[in-house]
């Protein structure tokens, strides 16, 4: 086998393969004599068809059958050879195809790029420090009791927060339009889920007025009909319901796991769930400037066809959460421009966070996996069979071996990047970062660039 290759531009790499026709010749012509053994020709007997006329029926074919499987083959052997290692499958062309002459085929690819670490020195990180206070374990309670809140009606004019339960009935120009109309409809005033002014006209009824709102709907509005047109809603509050937080008591207690020691057993529970929420911020929030930092120090070509493939994973990703799937449409519709900058994002990291583990040799520690499985199990109420569970599903256990993996890259990462320490406080830890960013990179992203 011949092998030569060159620098198309960048990643991309042109191999062009040459395989003697010897080889090829000799693979067709035994399949043609275990076909001539098989097959059944109309005036033959079975077993007995000549290999001359198996090779008119069936010699394109079964020539084609081996071409295909030596230019897989060769392609293997020659990027082992060569000691390439290609980022995404290969274009194949063939060009040298005829019986009794060499065999041709160029293969066109992208290699993976070199990353030489710069050291993380230059990183810079900020660790906030915060204990989680008694203020913070009540107002944790009552967003608590605020989730668990039910409507109760009341005697009293409508406010913003309030239920109320209305017959409305739009009308254009004195006609009633489609989908203006409703009976017996819940709306929370101060939602926002209706248009400019709806719930403010509300506010202030009481339950059996009514009132006209005349109001105009957005100039970007779905319906076209509609945009900007002044309309006249015609409104009866039936009922108004006020929010009402359920009281501390062994029901709500319940309904947080908590069946015993009341609502100091609750207070203290609900701290360790605080404790565990502020630990993960914390992490999340170093984890993310060591991410930046290193994205910042190393810079490199990146493969077309893994950011092509990253893209392809965050749109089927983004259709199944907003309930696309069920929906029987094509998750192509939504643009790659969409996606681009964070599976550029996403594919650099997992070349960086892969070069890391391999130059500072770091593996999974197994008593930390052990350990994030126990804390993990710790919060259903049999523990045990959670852990039996993830020991006894190879997919969970390696899930929670990549995330240890991460961890442990980022703090060998922070060994050697400057840290600075800041008093903070529960609500500040626990903030969103001002501009979203992919809270799945790392270790699945470095294991997922090895492959």
């Amino acid at each position: 086998m011949q092998v030569s290759i060159e620098t198309v531009s960048g990643l991309e790499r042109r191999l062009t393969i040459g395989v003697p026709a010897e080889k090829v010749d000799s693979e067709v012509s035994v399949r043609l004599k275990k076909a001539a053994r098989t097959v059944r020709i109309d005036g033959f007997r079975a077993g007995k068809v000549p290999v001359k006329v198996v090779k008119q029926r069936y010699g394109a074919g079964i020539r084609q059958e081996v071409l295909g499987e030596i230019m897989s083959q060769s392609f293997y052997e020659a990027i082992e050879q060569e000691k390439i290692k290609p980022a995404g499958q290969p274009s194949i062309e063939p060009k040298e195809m005829g019986e009794g002459v060499d065999f041709e085929f160029v293969a066109t690819f992208e290699v993976y790029p070199e990353v030489k670490l710069t050291g993380f020195g230059s990183i810079n990180v900020e660790k906030l420090n915060a204990e989680i206070t008694d203020d913070d374990v009540e107002k944790m309670i009552d967003t608590l009791r605020t989730q668990q809140a039910a409507f109760e009606e009341v005697d009293q004019a409508a406010e913003n927060g309030n239920q109320v339960n209305i017959d409305f009935q739009g009308t254009k120009d004195g006609e009633p339009f489609e989908g203006g109309s409703a009976e017996g409809s819940d709306l929370e005033l101060g939602s926002g889920s209706m248009i400019p002014g709806f719930e403010d006209a509300i506010v202030g009824m009481k339950a059996g007025e009514e009132k006209t709102a005349d109001l105009s709907f957005p100039q970007d509005y779905h319906a076209e009909e509609l945009k900007g047109a002044a309309v006249a809603f015609k409104i009866k509050v039936n009922t108004v319901s006020e929010k009402v937080q359920p009281a501390l008591n062994d029901e709500f207690f319940a309904k947080f796991g908590v069946k015993e020691g009341g609502e100091d057993a609750f207070r203290i529970e609900v701290r360790k769930n605080m404790g565990r929420e502020l630990e993960q911020a914390a992490k999340n929030k170093i984890k993310s400037q060591v991410m930046d930092g290193l994205l910042a120090d190393n810079t490199f070509d990146l493969p077309s066809a893994l950011i092509s493939s990253e893209i392809s994973t965050l749109r089927n990703q983004a259709f199944q959460q907003f309930g696309g799937g069920g929906a029987q449409l094509d998750p192509s519709i939504l643009p790659d421009e969409l996606f681009k900058e964070q599976a550029e994002r996403r594919v650099s990291l997992g070349l960086i966070l892969s070069e890391v583990i391999q130059s500072e040799s770091v593996k999974p520690d197994a008593d930390r996996v052990k350990k994030t499985i126990e804390e993990m199990a710790a919060t259903y109420e049999d523990p045990q069979q959670v852990v039996e569970y993830y020991y006894g599903n190879e997919q969970q256990l390696a899930s929670i071996e990549n995330l240890v993996l991460e961890e442990m890259v980022v703090e060998k990462i922070l060994e050697s990047a400057t840290v600075t320490e800041k008093s903070s406080d529960y609500d500040e830890v626990l903030k969103p970062e001002p501009a979203p960013q992919s809270k799945e990179e790392g270790a699945d992203d470095a294991e997922a660039s090895e492959d």
